[in-house]
């Protein structure tokens, strides 16, 4: 079990300290004085202070840490809000107005790496682009080299990604078999519910669309993307160009969208439609071209006549068609696709995360 530590002074406000914590799977340790927290401070998975300790916190010039949590039994001492905001706090508790909303930010902290995951969306330009098997190459890419990652079908006429991974007979659940109406998903809880493979110490989870059944909702693409993002794993979500609803969910939670676009006129006119309502909703988009280009179009030419920055090129991998055809997705580690999803990765790493222990804490 982890060790939460809390410097809480009321016994009331200690015991639903306490309560929430066994909830959420974790112990506590309680100290009486930031001296005693001092030595807690960086290790601990969370920190759960009342008014006075976020007071004597900032007294003692503690630096900013992930995972300060302040609490009341009451509406939050307005005095309490600018040490709140000097420390660094995530959130403010009212456990008596939020009974779950402690162990919730408990339960978060404990499942969360002191990094998030990333969120890449992958998108075609035009039909048989080749989007689909971009997301599973990049989903391919990080299991190899001993990472975690989660490949999110959000394309319900795509015939399913378990199909692209010549997967379609593993055990786990599909889209149709998951019933959520949003808020939080336990990341643990959905990679044992998943099916996945597992290679090199690294593990991919998927969940497919299948070829009947309900479409994914977007309240449910959200729980699970965030699921995945809070557990640290790299989240690669394959998203329709026509982008209804659940598509949505998924592409605006996304750190970078990329859009594959095939070397011809009439896909770069087809793909800067599909740019131009990516862009509507803000999100950071690159062009990975594929080519060889039947009329000599360079990829320059292709993202400019898209609107969208080039960040790489794609050739055709040898024999793909008939390997996914045989079930079997190449797990190779050069190759034109292989160098492609590892371009688009590294991408998707350098993407800054937003500093979310510097903005306003959210109130429960």
């Amino acid at each position: 079990m982890s060790r939460v530590v809390a410097l809480v002074a009321g016994t009331d406000l200690l015991d639903e300290v306490l309560q929430a914590a066994a909830v959420a799977g974790c112990e506590v340790e309680r100290v009486v004085d930031v001296s005693a927290l001092r030595g807690h401070w960086h290790a601990a998975p969370a920190v759960v202070v009342d008014a006075e300790g976020a007071r004597a916190c900032v007294s003692a010039a503690l630096p900013r840490r992930p995972g300060v949590l302040l609490v009341s039994t009451g509406p939050p001492d307005p005095a309490a809000w600018p040490c709140a905001v000097e420390l660094g706090v995530e959130r403010v508790i009212d456990v008596s107005a939020a009974p779950d909303g402690l162990r919730t930010a408990l339960a978060d902290r404990l499942e969360s790496p002191h990094e998030g995951g990333r969120v890449l969306a992958v998108l075609g330009g035009c039909g048989g682009a080749g989007a689909s098997v971009l997301a599973t190459a990049v989903g391919q890419a990080v299991l190899l080299r001993g990472g975690r990652a989660l490949l999110v079908d959000c394309d319900p006429l795509g015939g399913g990604l378990d199909l692209a991974l010549g997967a379609e007979s593993a055990s786990g659940v599909r889209w149709p078999d998951v019933e959520l109406s949003g808020g939080r998903v336990p990341a643990s809880a959905l990679r044992t519910a998943l099916p996945g493979l597992n290679r090199a110490g690294g593990a991919l989870s998927f969940l497919s669309c299948s070829r009947g059944g309900p479409d994914p909702a977007p309240q449910a693409v959200a729980a699970v993307v965030e699921a995945g993002r809070r557990a640290g794993e790299t989240v690669v979500c394959d998203v329709p160009r026509q982008l209804p609803p659940a598509a949505c969910a998924a592409l605006d939670r996304a750190d970078l969208a990329v859009l594959v676009v095939p070397a011809e006129v009439r896909a770069c006119a087809a793909a800067r439609r599909v740019a131009d309502r990516v862009a509507e909703r803000g999100v950071r988009l690159h062009s990975v071209v594929r080519t060889p280009a039947p009329g000599g179009i360079r990829p320059a030419e292709v993202a400019e006549a898209v609107g969208i920055p080039l960040l790489t090129t794609m050739r055709p991998e040898p024999r793909l068609p008939t390997a996914l055809d045989h079930g079997r997705f190449p797990l190779r580690t050069r190759g034109p696709l292989a160098k492609a999803a590892r371009a688009v990765l590294a991408a998707l790493e350098a993407t800054s995360l937003p500093d979310k222990h510097i903005r306003e804490p959210h109130h429960v």
